[in-house]
């Protein structure tokens, strides 16, 4: 059976899984998906933000335009 993931089966993902942790330990792991939650996070905010700019301005052309 393979996972959408890029096409990857079960076999992969567990190498990987244990690559990752012979890298990085344990004690780390934790420490870096927060981090990783943390800019993920950090970057839907801002793609928000750009967003509502952007909803802004066409606003203001509306109502200038008129």
């Amino acid at each position: 059976m393979k996972l959408l993931l890029l096409g990857l089966g079960p076999g992969e993902i567990v190498l990987i899984v244990l690559v990752v942790l012979l890298l990085f330990g344990g004690k780390k792991i934790p420490e870096m998906m927060k981090g990783l939650g943390k800019g993920v996070k950090s970057f839907k905010d801002g793609m928000n933000g750009v967003d509502m700019e952007d909803g802004e301005q066409k606003g203001e052309k509306d109502t200038s335009s008129k």
